[in-house]
């Protein structure tokens, strides 16, 4: 049975993710900046310019920190890095959800100013509307359904969603009204395991894990939680391939102790009058 997805010489675009469903496990995970998408492009098939952004990078304590400038300036950094992934912007709180026609305007800037395959908003029923609107404007949607970290205020904190047979029976309306209204994929968050599988046995497009189901068509992470370089409490459902916590305090450390017995800079590190060392001093004026 393969284990590589399939190599191709084209961008990475809506309906190819869409094609995967049932096959090998789509790889999802966030991109907030031009190197690290330079960095992860070559690995996923998914970079999603998540609002985790304003907490992962600028310090807010939850999503709604993001605003639509915020989201097509990073969209416009991870494009710049990335040249075979989908790339997907997240659409902030406040931009989509008071009507289609505004939903279509944010959904527009997004795409033209940033150039990417996709956007993607929070919500199923209610938000179905908005989903088809977008689409039938000609841009894919990625849909978001289970935890809503654009909700969590009004839910009362970070809750998992599928424990009681009303909030499945809730999960999988939102699930069928996000296919049926056009998303090409749809991201399952915190959702009990079970309830995560059987929705995605239920829907012809691909769904995206993230605290859900090892079923799921694909999984996606934070990049920052995965390397290990969330400050505050990880969660449950992240599995850490690196620590660079402790790599970039080692390096400060090292730097600071080097800095202060002057040992840095050393010759190696300034610029000389030499013509000899010319070719190595990127910058120095001719």
């Amino acid at each position: 049975m393969a284990t590589k997805p399939p190599t191709t010489d084209i961008r990475i675009g809506a309906e190819l993710i869409r094609r995967r469903k049932g096959g090998i496990p789509l790889v999802c995970l966030t991109a907030y900046t031009y190197p690290v998408a330079r960095l992860l492009d070559p690995h996923v098939d998914l970079l999603l310019v998540g609002d985790s952004v304003a907490m992962v990078l600028h310090g807010h304590e939850t999503t709604l920190g993001a605003s639509l400038e915020m989201m097509i300036a990073h969209g416009q950094a991870v494009m710049r890095g990335s040249a075979r992934a989908c790339v997907v912007v997240d659409m902030p709180a406040g931009s989509y959800e008071e009507s289609a026609e505004q939903a279509v305007a944010s959904a527009l800037r997004i795409v033209d100013e940033t150039g990417c395959q996709g956007v993607k908003l929070e919500g199923g029923v209610d938000m179905a509307g908005q989903i088809a609107a977008i689409v039938a404007a000609g841009i894919p949607v990625m849909g978001h359904i289970g935890l809503l970290p654009q909700s969590v205020e009004r839910d009362g904190g970070y809750r998992i969603k599928g424990r009681t047979d009303e909030t499945v029976a809730a999960l999988m309306a939102d699930a069928r009204a996000v296919e049926e209204a056009g998303a090409f994929c749809v991201v399952i968050e915190g959702t009990v395991e079970a309830v995560a599988a059987d929705i995605t046995r239920s829907i012809a497009i691909p769904t995206i894990g993230i605290g859900a189901s090892g079923d799921c068509d694909g999984q996606i992470l934070v990049i920052d939680d995965m390397v290990g370089l969330t400050v505050d409490r990880v969660p449950k459902f992240v599995k850490e391939y690196a620590d660079l916590r402790r790599v970039i305090a080692n390096a400060a450390e090292r730097y600071a102790a080097d800095v202060r017995d002057r040992t840095f800079p050393a010759a190696a590190h300034v610029f000389s009058n030499s013509k000899a060392s010319s070719s190595k001093d990127v910058g120095d004026e001719a």
